[in-house]
């Protein structure tokens, strides 16, 4: 019989789930402070890995536990054409190979200098096909990528979409609720004219090459995208090709 999350009698979960689901950080993340005896759960310091708790118990991490967390790097990348979100393509690089000491934002006000160990473990948090630009996310931290990224995440992510074809009114309101995609009906979207030739689309969700296939479904042809915001987090004047860190104050 295969290890569950949840004792069905008990109602006990698994310390890691429930550590995920409260936002403290991934799962992996969480076996990894277990192991280390960074977690305390009603004060009781616990280090077995597969350990049900009651969800109603208080969950702390020890102070190491918090300034590693600290110190894990988010990275803003504005990314040119050409290059993939995650794993590299044959023939094309990962974003990730434009994050270095050189191709940082002149005008980045984080304080922090930039260190290859912020590269370790570094991920996209979200995709951005290789024919498009804009606003790309890498992060070290778990809690970032699970609000991004996470079934439930709610964060909205704003596109400038350059098309071509005719868009009459009952399409438009298609392209804000009424298309499906892969046999799944699309959440709301806010699609509006930004000018005479591009759209601005508002998404709370990330199918593969979206925004694409929507415009396809009612007869347009994309040729330019660009995301411009990820939640609260704008891409402003960041320049193509280069990065800066996510501010202290900044949220999603």
């Amino acid at each position: 019989m295969g290890v569950t999350d949840t004792d069905e009698n008990s109602g006990k979960i698994r310390l890691s789930k429930l550590m995920s689901e409260r936002g403290l950080c991934s799962r992996r993340e969480a076996d990894a402070l277990i192991e280390r005896g960074l977690v305390l759960v009603d004060g009781e310091r616990v280090t077995l890995l597969g350990t049900k708790v009651d969800p109603s118990q208080t969950i702390t991490l020890d102070k190491r536990a918090e300034k590693q967390q600290s110190q894990l790097a988010t990275i803003l990348l504005n990314k040119p054409i050409g290059y993939v979100s995650s794993q590299p393509e044959k023939g094309y690089q990962a974003a990730v190979t434009l994050i270095g000491k050189d191709t940082r934002y002149k005008e980045d006000r984080a304080p922090q200098p930039y260190s290859p160990e912020h590269l370790h473990g570094l991920a996209p948090a979200g995709r951005l096909d290789i024919d498009s630009t804009g606003l790309l996310v890498l992060t070290q931290d778990g809690r970032i990528a699970k609000q991004l990224i996470g079934a439930d995440s709610e964060i909205e992510k704003e596109y400038l979409v350059r098309v071509e074809g005719r868009l009459n009114a009952v399409n438009l309101e298609r392209l804000n609720h009424g298309l499906s995609l892969d046999g799944e009906a699309l959440k709301p979207a806010e699609v509006s004219w930004q000018n005479q030739d591009q759209l601005r689309f508002i998404l709370k969700e990330g199918k593969k090459r979206q925004i694409r296939r929507m415009c396809e479904l009612v007869g347009l042809k994309v040729v330019g995208l660009k995301r411009v915001r990820i939640g609260r987090v704008k891409l402003g004047d960041l320049p193509v090709g280069q990065w800066r860190y996510l501010l202290d104050g900044e949220r999603f």
